[in-house]
């Protein structure tokens, strides 16, 4: 056999491997975020009712930034809280506040994650409060769960946070998330500041104007 028909087979052979590879790949995204709208809406209202059965405290449902509680008629017009941590701080960030935190975000438990899939977060291992690292965030820069969170939070509260899609992502796809996903923020409250608030000189300066305490 001639080199030259040699070369063609065998580039021939790695194309049809590599299409068969991508029709897989393909394929077993498919199947991990089959009925994925379904599993997500059965996800979050497990949780919604886990929180609202609750009596200790260690779970809270809270509207939406945007609602008052006579409006969040729906599961879905609310994020769920699980307490991890409470904070000791006094007062919370408000709607156009800044604010620090430490987080991870996750989708929720599939066959290939059983934890969720981390799409995005300030720490990669273990979660610790002597290593991980910070991020500034602008509390109406980011989605209305997030926010409705934040503004909800003390300084220190370290909250496992539970949004619908509704109040995430919606019904679109963003990066590496799916559209309909139920997004699930470990948040960690470090500080905050109010654009122009008055704080006392030496507030302002031991904290470089952020609150802290």
């Amino acid at each position: 056999m001639k080199k030259e028909n040699l070369l063609y087979l065998l580039l021939s052979l790695l194309a049809v491997v590599g299409v068969s590879s991508c029709s897989e790949t393909n394929d077993d995204e498919d199947t991990e975020y089959a009925n994925w709208q379904e599993r997500n809406e059965t996800y979050f209202t497990n949780i919604y009712n886990t929180a609202k059965s609750n009596t200790d405290g260690s779970w809270k449902v809270i509207p939406t930034w945007s609602m008052n509680d006579s409006v969040a008629t729906k599961a879905t017009d609310n994020i769920v809280v699980k307490v991890l941590t409470k904070g000791s701080g006094s007062g919370c960030p408000l709607y156009n506040d800044s604010v620090r935190v430490a987080y991870r975000g996750q989708l929720m438990p599939t066959d290939s994650f059983p934890s969720g899939k981390v799409f995005d977060g300030t720490w990669t291992t273990e979660y610790s409060p002597a290593t991980m690292s910070a991020v500034i965030l602008r509390t109406n820069y980011v989605v209305d769960g997030f926010s409705t969170a934040l503004q909800n939070m003390h300084i220190g509260d370290r909250w496992l946070v539970y949004i619908p899609y509704t109040l995430g992502y919606g019904t679109t796809d963003s990066g590496t998330i799916p559209a309909y996903s139920t997004l699930v923020f470990d948040i960690t409250l470090l500080a905050y500041y109010h654009p122009g608030a008055t704080i006392p000189t030496w507030q302002a300066k031991k904290n470089n104007v952020w609150i802290e305490e």
